[in-house]
């Protein structure tokens, strides 16, 4: 396989057709070798438009909507970062790449781990990886410029909305299969809050995301 073009058709023919215009995010992608986070024995599915499976029931989100979900955060230099949902460790570089310091917690105990040698491999230095759950919020290093989320959620825990600074941007896929809805939510003021949908989509759950009441008739 030759692996530069075969990224170059990824930007070009999944990435760029999903209204991923920031050129920064899109040299960005040439320069974070998604290949390199792939677990090896699907490393030739790396530049595929599908989630790959990293064990624990888990999987690692398609290309073009990590470069969306990137593109839609504006992050600038200096921003403070919360990942919920390290996985691969991916995600984690890309937004190491353009934000001050990233927090990235993961459930999974093999998920940190793995992505502290690959980020580690890579001279990435401004993240902070953590094992632990939070699906209902993490606001141990709060305020934050921007939060993102890597697994679905039913309902959104107001605790992340009120993890944001002023000006902070949050990005969570919220619903229920089979329709969810990527949405950005900005903090314009002390408890003001800016949500606009960008895209319909369905992707695996969080562990232990907050459920919906039940009714039982």
């Amino acid at each position: 396989m030759d692996v530069e073009q075969a990224r170059y058709n990824m930007v070009e023919q999944q990435i760029r057709p999903w209204e991923v215009l920031d050129q920064q995010v899109l040299d960005l992608l040439f320069k974070v070798k998604r290949e390199e986070f792939v677990p090896p024995q699907y490393r030739s599915l790396a530049f595929v438009d599908m989630e790959i499976p990293l064990g624990h029931g888990e999987k690692m989100l398609a290309p073009k909507i990590e470069a969306r979900l990137l593109q839609e955060l504006s992050i600038r230099p200096g921003d403070r970062i919360l990942e919920v949902g390290t996985g691969s460790g991916y995600m984690t570089a890309l937004l190491a790449s353009l934000g001050g310091h990233v927090d990235s917690v993961d459930i999974v105990p093999e998920f940190t781990q793995a992505a502290a040698a690959k980020l580690a491999a890579h001279h990435i230095t401004n993240v902070t990886l953590e094992t632990g759950d939070a699906a209902r919020g993490w606001n141990k290093q709060a305020p934050y410029d921007a939060i993102v989320i890597t697994g679905s959620v039913p309902i959104l825990p107001e605790a992340f909305k009120q993890g944001l600074g002023r000006g902070g941007r949050l990005i969570a896929i919220v619903g229920e299969p089979p329709v969810m809805e990527a949405r950005l939510i900005t903090r314009v003021g002390d408890g003001a809050f800016n949500s606009i949908g960008l895209f319909e989509t369905c992707i695996a759950p969080l562990k232990n995301a907050l459920q919906p009441e039940r009714f039982v008739f």
